[in-house]
């Protein structure tokens, strides 16, 4: 069923826009938001469509992880088609961070952080996620699927299970109602610009702002992959949007989405 409320309202606030947005679909409950727009490209759904959802009941992270979304937040998914060599796809979840807290910026009034390379952290606790997926098509180059969750408000204690002591709540953390509305047409307007700067190769901007919005970068780590778990430290972010890290002996090396999971070593976003 579609909430087309919440439909209204974001059409209301949301300005021109190229290419994300000219068609939203807000629904009351999906599986995931994600899955709705995989196989709407299969179908030929158009470039730039998003899709919301009031709750998710089968919400996925990063490695196929179980992503909490109850009644509360904001649960969005974009459908794009950017016609570009996978590698240039390659900055898409570090910029889409930062369009994220932009969004959350002009809405709420607080920037979040972010914890490299897809988690949006206030107060050292985690305030939403971003999970990309390259879609292979039958014809023509793959679709990209952009899914970004946020907590918006607390629905009553242990709403998000075991995820409660990790969690940040952007009313709680501003100290005022948040416009659901708002804040997704302002989410819409950001992945728009995003979208544009991406099929440019305009990604300057963006690493500037993700290299300032970084919390990893300065921290202790724990890197787990083939070699096993690894400690080092976290001294910048590259020209890729990688994250630069170095081992105890000196040892430098960059770590890129999706070939190790990063994990703060004395609790979350530290």
């Amino acid at each position: 069923m579609e909430n087309i409320t919440l439909q209204k309202e974001i059409l209301s606030c949301l300005g021109p826009v190229q290419t994300v947005g000219r068609s939203v679909l807000c629904l009351k409950e999906a599986a995931s938001t994600n899955d709705i727009l995989k196989e709407a490209a299969r179908q030929g759904g158009a470039d730039g469509t998003v899709v919301t959802a009031d709750i998710q009941t089968a919400g996925r992270g990063r490695r196929g992880r179980t992503f909490c979304s109850p009644q509360g937040g904001l649960y969005l998914s974009v459908l794009l088609r950017p016609n570009l060599p996978v590698q240039a796809l390659q900055p898409v979840t570090a910029m889409t961070g930062v369009a994220v807290c932009q969004a959350v910026e002009t809405s709420c009034g607080l920037r979040p952080g972010l914890k490299w390379p897809n988690d949006l952290v206030i107060a050292g606790k985690k305030a939403g996620g971003i999970l990309v997926e390259l879609i292979p098509l039958p014809e023509g180059p793959p679709a990209l699927i952009i899914g970004i969750g946020i907590n918006l408000r607390r629905r009553g204690e242990g709403s998000l299970g075991e995820a409660e002591t990790i969690a940040a709540f952007l009313e709680e953390e501003a100290g005022r109602m948040a416009d659901r509305g708002a804040l997704a047409a302002a989410l819409i307007g950001e992945l728009d610009r995003m979208y544009s700067a991406l099929k440019a190769g305009d990604t300057g901007p963006y690493l500037a702002r993700y290299r300032r919005d970084c919390v990893t970068v300065g921290r202790e780590v724990l890197l787990m992959d083939t070699h096993g778990q690894r400690r080092a430290r976290a001294i910048g972010v590259g020209e890729d949007f990688g994250l630069m890290v170095e081992f105890p002996g000196g040892e430098q090396e960059t770590i890129r989405t999706g070939e190790v999971s990063v994990r703060g070593l004395f609790g979350y976003g530290t």
